[in-house]
């Protein structure tokens, strides 16, 4: 086996693809990426207007403008496609593994972000296009966002919570899940068919953190760049398992539910100065999900290494925590900035990627 196959095999930890377009499924290469051990699949607006500028999607384009289709309206055609035929790749993999794996996930507006209603219709109008099982509607962990992903449980819908970054809101998460799961199940709904992750983005923490470091400048203050990602994961996962291997989820775990795994988002490696597979070595341990690029994933299978050590060293991890808000650096302002930052970002890029969209229905339409 490969290490990407013994990361599922031996550590319980799946590996997914932080990549999608209609190339990668169209070649071969997604099936022969889930034969070498990839076990999901996640995507965003920015992968899909990389992949609408290349021209892979011109036939379709020209098929929704004879339509008289909008420019978001081509977006959901194209979206809708790729996922739903990722997934059917993927298929296998959630067949075999007993539903526990092979997904694929597909993203709700982020101008909703702010709108539960509007979210939770969203997600229940991608869930019902896409009617597969092994899809996730993707739900940011936005204050509006909480309800949608309790509701949106409680009918049965998979949810990939993303843009996560503080503990405190993962535990928030958590419950949101579990009381959905509780709603669910007091209707005679199947929990054993219900599955989530909640999606912690890594290395931004420490791109963040280290330029505060950076800034003040003391041999202290340098001593801890790059160690407050991988803490701040450490103790979400801390969190994961008092949650959900206590009381507050027991009955439902009895009843066939399934825990809500952590994801590990944004794992490639921004500073040259760290290992590239920092943010996979550092966050591996059961139940839970690495996404990873294309070129984290050839590192890994080159030199990564495989042991547990999600719960390793983790009073040096508390104590790394400890030392930056001795420093005077906010973990939770740095993670309020953060989700603030995303939601912004994540607006910007789905702008970008209905200009690009725009920009090719108007070269492609006849003069």
């Amino acid at each position: 086996m490969n290490r990407l196959q013994r990361l599922h095999a031996e550590q319980d930890q799946s590996p997914w693809i932080d990549f999608i377009d209609r190339e990668l499924i169209e070649s071969g290469k997604l099936s022969r990426l889930v034969a070498d051990g990839i076990r999901g699949l996640t995507s965003n607006p920015t992968i899909f207007a990389k992949a609408v500028a290349t021209g892979q999607y011109d036939e379709l384009v020209k098929r929704q403008i004879d339509a008289a289709s909008g420019n978001q309206q081509i977006y959901e055609e194209i979206a809708v496609g790729d996922v739903g035929d990722a997934a059917d790749v993927l298929r296998r993999v959630y067949d075999g593994d007993d539903a526990a794996d092979g997904y694929v996930s597909i993203e709700v507006e982020p101008d909703l972000a702010s709108d539960t209603q509007a979210t939770l219709e969203r997600a229940r109008h991608l869930w019902g296009r896409l009617s597969r099982p092994n899809v996730f509607v993707k739900i940011p962990a936005t204050p509006a966002g909480l309800p949608a992903i309790e509701a949106a449980i409680s009918e049965g819908i998979n949810i990939n919570v993303t843009l996560m970054f503080s503990v405190d809101v993962y535990r928030s998460v958590a419950r949101a899940y579990i009381a959905g799961l509780r709603k669910l199940h007091e209707s005679g709904g199947d929990l054993s068919r219900v599955a989530s992750v909640a999606s912690f983005f890594v290395s931004r923490v420490d791109t963040k953190v280290d330029k505060r470091l950076t800034e003040i400048g003391s041999d202290e203050a340098l001593a801890v760049r790059g160690k407050a990602a991988v803490a701040n994961a450490k103790m979400a996962y801390q969190a994961y398992e008092e949650i959900f291997g206590g009381d507050e989820f027991a009955d439902l775990k009895a009843a066939g539910a399934r825990v809500q795994r952590c994801l590990w988002a944004s794992t490639s490696t921004k500073n040259p100065e760290y290992s590239d597979v920092l943010y996979v070595d550092e966050l591996i341990g059961p139940d839970t999900v690495n996404t990873m690029p294309l070129d984290t994933i050839e590192a890994f299978l080159d030199h990564g290494t495989l042991e547990r050590t999600i719960d390793a060293d983790l009073d040096e991890a508390a104590a790394a925590l400890e030392k930056l808000e001795d420093l005077g650096i906010s973990m939770k302002q740095v993670t309020d900035e953060l989700i603030d930052e995303g939601v912004t970002a994540f607006a910007k890029s789905f702008d970008e990627l209905l200009d690009t969209i725009d920009g090719k229905r108007k070269a492609l339409t006849p003069a």
